[in-house]
């Protein structure tokens, strides 16, 4: 199960795809579709007005599909990260692949993109998997990025300041453009690795091997320096220009709320190779298949510094409501009072844009934002245990807090049951449950 193809099958056999045999734009109807099924099943679009190709959305769509995707289940899924990421092994690089199967110059409108929102800039590919190297081709990173189209060989790439902007800075010192291959259709752990906070220098491929039990296949770009995902569904060659910038944006983001407009790089499309029959690969912004990406990830960063000033760590939620991005859950065992304290200064440590964080106790389930608040309002005084972080990194996509810089004003809330005095007016009520009541009601929910 390496493949998007494969993973699809499994999909279909598990009964988690809805097959959409009626044809519909992605001029903003498709994208209607995929957002009132959000966080449902994989939803395979057969017919697509104006267009030969199929569109698949909702890959990613659920945490349970991550875990089935990496073979694991939600207890071990951090563990089977931090393994993938200690311990990357490159992938096998091949001549022949199943997206070489048709190469042809580039023409960007004959690919079904989707136009999310009233008012995007406009089209947008959101779940490209872009792979670069240096320009003495030691180091390699592989990252998600939107792109806007522009013509039909012209993206515009929102470039974030990490790995790939680095890598496109040293391109720029060299006067020279950064080659990039851009796939579009590949296997989740694919996705979840290039979503992945790693340093500078290891290879996210390598770590998508790893967690793909060493199957991950890349091939040699014909036009470019820079390698791609065999199976891949489609793969757009091309170059970032170190030269000329143009203005891009709004798209909605994460937060569900329009990204302001920034001067980016173009992308020029020189070659493009796909599958016979390619798939198409879409993602809503804001979707919950977006929020799981690109929190997951961090979910599990958090877990770990937390892990390392609080003896135990039950989970940790970056919650829907939050953005999947700038609100996280943490429920712990604590041992001293000061723990939930020292957890939120971790958290915040740990993952710098979040905004707002929750400790709460261990019999609180993270995954219910009704026993989280619950426990807010009944473990919670606000002189005693809120934390307040003025003027500090947060979130650019956060339209309430200094998009340009990036400064914000941070908030944690201890809401966990005092240690000493009259803990048992803190309990939460529960009914007794006999084996019998108990077969009743499993019975019920079948």
């Amino acid at each position: 199960m390496t493949t998007l193809r494969k993973f699809l099958k499994e999909m279909d056999e598990k009964g988690e795809i809805l097959a959409i045999k009626e044809k519909f734009s992605p001029r903003f109807q498709i994208p209607a579709i995929i957002q009132k099924f959000d966080g449902g099943p994989v939803l395979l679009f057969k017919k697509v007005r104006g267009y030969k190709n199929r569109v698949v959305a909702n890959v990613c769509g659920t945490r349970e599909r991550l875990c089935f995707a990496l073979e694991t289940n939600v207890e071990n899924l951090y563990s089977r990260l931090f393994e993938a990421w200690e311990k990357p092994v490159e992938p096998k690089i091949v001549d022949d692949a199943p997206v070489k199967e048709v190469t042809e110059k580039p023409n960007l409108g004959r690919i079904p993109v989707l136009t999310h929102f009233e008012k995007d800039a406009g089209a947008y590919i959101t779940s490209a998997v872009i792979s670069a190297r240096s320009p003495d081709g030691e180091i390699e990173n592989v990252s998600i990025h939107r792109l806007q189209v522009l013509d039909e060989t012209r993206l515009a790439i929102r470039l974030v300041p990490r790995h790939l902007f680095k890598l496109w800075n040293l391109a720029k010192q060299e006067n020279t453009d950064l080659d990039v291959a851009i796939s579009i259709g590949v296997h989740p752990a694919v996705m979840l690795a290039a979503s992945s906070p790693l340093p500078f220098g290891t290879s996210e491929f390598a770590v998508a091997n790893t967690l793909l039990n060493n199957e991950l296949r890349l091939v040699k770009c014909r036009y470019v320096d820079a390698y791609a995902v065999a199976d891949a569904e489609i793969v757009l060659e091309g170059r970032i220009s170190t030269r000329e910038q143009t203005l891009e944006g709004p798209l909605v983001d994460i937060t569900g709320t329009y990204d302001i407009q920034r001067s980016q790089p173009v992308v020029e499309v020189v070659g493009v190779m796909h599958r016979e029959d390619y798939l198409y690969q879409a993602l809503l912004p804001s979707g919950s298949e977006h929020k799981l990406l690109m929190g997951l990830p961090r979910e599990a960063l958090i877990w770990r510094s937390v892990a390392n000033v609080v003896p135990v760590v039950k989970a940790v939620n970056l919650s829907v409501g939050g953005c999947g991005w700038l609100h996280a859950f943490i429920s712990i065992e604590k041992q001293t009072e000061g723990d939930a304290k020292n957890a939120i200064l971790a958290a915040f440590s740990a993952h710098p844009s979040l905004k707002h964080v929750i400790v709460v106790d261990s019999d609180i389930n993270v995954y219910d934002s009704n026993e989280v608040e619950w426990a807010v309002a009944t473990r919670f005084q606000a002189d005693k245990d809120l934390v307040i972080i003025r003027n500090v990194r947060g979130s650019t996509l956060d339209p309430s807090a200094d998009q340009k810089n990036g400064l914000t004003t941070k908030m944690g809330i201890d809401a966990t049951k005092p240690i000493a005095e009259h803990k048992e007016k803190f309990e939460k009520a529960r009914i007794p449950l006999d084996k019998e009541t108990e077969n009743f009601l499993q019975g019920f929910k079948a």
